[in-house]
């Protein structure tokens, strides 16, 4: 027979545990929610990277011709300090350096004369992958999401799924092999880092 001062204990190890997992809930959804409303700042490389770049950057740019090296690797940290160094919008785009794919991050304030969403915080996100059905380097929108929805295609104009370079012309031609991506020879892509090579 169980004696009445096992209730009590039963009743507080609930409890215990309840309160635990209401914990752990609150912490797990209120780092979701910091994960999702992050502020994208700026990436500025340090002494350091920024001198591994320079030598990078003065290798394509040497002004005497020199039988140079055909391949060009870069961190994802390079790759967002370049962007925002040539666009200034790298407190509202970050990359981010996938595998055989890019992430872009966008968050930017909407202007506020735009009906209904006019002066709200703009989430949004892009996948794009770098090789097609048939390993050859490209650049194909794979999806996109605004607060969180995936976009249908038919919004995007058709978009997803289709080689950018290519299939739309974006070299500046329209024929169906992009000269551009001819002057790739392969394009390597893992967490951190890309890693192109030209063709001769």
């Amino acid at each position: 027979m169980k004696s009445p001062s096992q209730s009590p204990r039963k009743s507080n190890k609930v409890l215990i545990i309840l309160a635990v997992t209401a914990l752990l809930l609150v912490s797990v959804g209120a780092a979701a929610y910091w994960w999702h409303n992050r502020p994208i700042t700026p990436t500025v490389l340090d002494a350091q990277e920024q001198k591994v770049l320079d030598q990078k950057i003065e290798v394509v740019q040497k002004p005497s011709y020199q039988p140079g090296d055909k391949t060009i690797s870069l961190t994802e940290r390079e790759v967002n300090a370049l962007f925002h160094h040539n666009t200034g919008l790298g407190d509202k785009v970050k990359f981010e350096l996938a595998h055989h794919a890019i992430h872009a991050r966008i968050r930017t304030e909407l202007d506020p004369d735009l009906p209904l969403v006019g002066g709200k915080t703009l989430k949004a996100k892009a996948r794009f992958l770098l090789k097609d059905s048939k390993n050859h380097p490209a650049i194909i929108l794979d999806d996109v999401t605004v607060w969180g929805i995936s976009l249908p295609n038919a919004w995007l104009a058709e978009l997803k799924g289709q080689n950018l370079i290519s299939d739309l012309g974006l070299d500046g031609s329209h024929q169906s092999e992009s000269q551009f991506a001819a002057g790739i020879k392969d394009i390597r892509v893992n967490k951190g880092e890309i890693t192109i090579e030209l063709a001769e």
